[in-house]
């Protein structure tokens, strides 16, 4: 019997205990072997007064775990703390964001029945560098901060998940046209890495054209690549419209950390109902089963989710007269998954997780930077 995993769990805020237990429930009804610590994160740890919202020890734990599911936490607006989102991205390394949105039509509503694309985001770099300041008093500025370094590893990622997963294209959005340095920089080491990877098409939009692109014509794309605030802003358009934002979980992945989630926030109006759809953070745990090499146990839990919708078993943010058939709470709706375990969908696609090679993401020829290499 193989050794269990040891993982970091927090409960987060909001809805985030909620949507966690009924996760948590799922993927040990299903087999997953984990060691669990769990640590305290978000608006109770502010409240005590740390800046950070997270104490030193569970730096401690991550540090050893290495592996991070992590509910939603309540960020203020306006002023306050610093998102601790932000900060534990940077600190730990996780530079790629992923976030999967795909459509499952004719179960969950959706106007766009044909939808199964994948946003990768560059996580730590853009605006959410974090360095603003006043300039005059009624004046304050953001610095855009976009890196070779950092461009070249999100869009290598971007590829390299494309082979990974036997996807076809990969599509880059910018604004170069009007900021021409950074999403310049951009938009040639995309062009530049493209050319390594002949057998993926490539393509680059215009964000603000792509981006109705997208919301009208999801179908036309596959892997999409982009800087920061653009892909925080269009992987929630692109969960929205395959039917909820709280049917998308994402990874963030780094060298040495990942860390997984749902990609909505705390909802704190919703919090202590037993309303809240835990598919978003249930879909990044299956993610992380996947990465830390419980490959058959994502697929039966991911499996038995797709069950589960197709049965119309559904929370109310995705129920719909006529075409749900049970209106459910959070913990009905984990307990109707863990009924399912075992069980595929008959229509949706059924998913088959294998052990992915590791591969190296930077090709033994081509270890040099973009710079280095002259391309242009």
């Amino acid at each position: 019997m193989s050794e269990n995993t040891p993982i970091t769990v927090a409960y987060g805020d909001g809805i985030g205990p909620e949507i966690m237990e009924a996760t948590l429930n799922i993927i040990n009804a299903a087999g997953a072997k984990l060691d669990i610590e769990t640590i305290e994160v978000g608006e109770q740890v502010y409240l005590r007064g740390n800046a950070a919202g997270i104490e030193p020890s569970a730096w401690d734990s991550l540090r050893r775990t290495k592996v991070f599911l992590k509910a939603p936490i309540t960020t203020p607006q306006g002023g306050g703390y610093k998102s601790l989102n932000v900060t534990t991205r940077k600190t730990l390394g996780l530079y790629a964001n992923v976030r999967p949105c795909v459509s499952y039509h004719p179960y969950v509503s959706t106007k766009h029945p044909i939808m199964d694309l994948v946003i990768v985001r560059e996580n730590e770099e853009d605006l959410y560098a974090g360095i603003e300041y006043r300039q005059t008093e009624d004046v304050y500025q953001c610095l855009k901060i976009i890196t070779r370094p950092g461009s070249e590893k999100i869009i290598r990622y971007a590829f390299d998940y494309a082979v990974a997963n036997n996807r076809k294209k990969v599509t880059c959005f910018v604004k170069d046209n009007i900021m021409k340095l950074t999403d310049g920089l951009f938009h040639k080491i995309f062009l530049a890495i493209a050319k390594e990877y002949p057998e993926i098409e490539s393509e680059v939009w215009i964000v603000d054209i792509g981006a109705a692109k997208m919301a009208n014509t999801p179908e036309a794309f596959d892997v999409l690549v982009m800087e920061n605030l653009y892909g925080d802003i269009l992987s929630d358009v692109a969960a929205q419209i395959t039917g909820s934002v709280g049917l998308a979980g994402s990874s963030n992945i780094g060298e040495n950390f990942a860390m997984f989630e749902a990609i909505h926030g705390s909802a704190p109006r919703r919090a202590g109902q037993n309303i809240a759809n835990p598919s978003g953070l249930l879909l990044g745990a299956v993610m992380m089963l996947n990465h830390i090499g419980q490959n058959e146990v994502a697929s039966k839990v991911h499996n038995a989710w797709l069950k589960t919708l197709e049965d119309g078993i559904h929370t109310y943010d995705i129920f719909k007269e006529g075409l749900s058939k049970e209106k459910v709470g959070t913990k009905e709706f984990g307990k109707a998954v863990i009924a399912r375990l075992g069980e595929n969908p008959s229509k949706l696609k059924v998913v088959n997780y294998k052990k992915l090679e590791k591969k190296a993401s930077i090709k033994k020829e081509t270890k040099k930077s973009i710079k280095q290499r002259k391309i242009w």
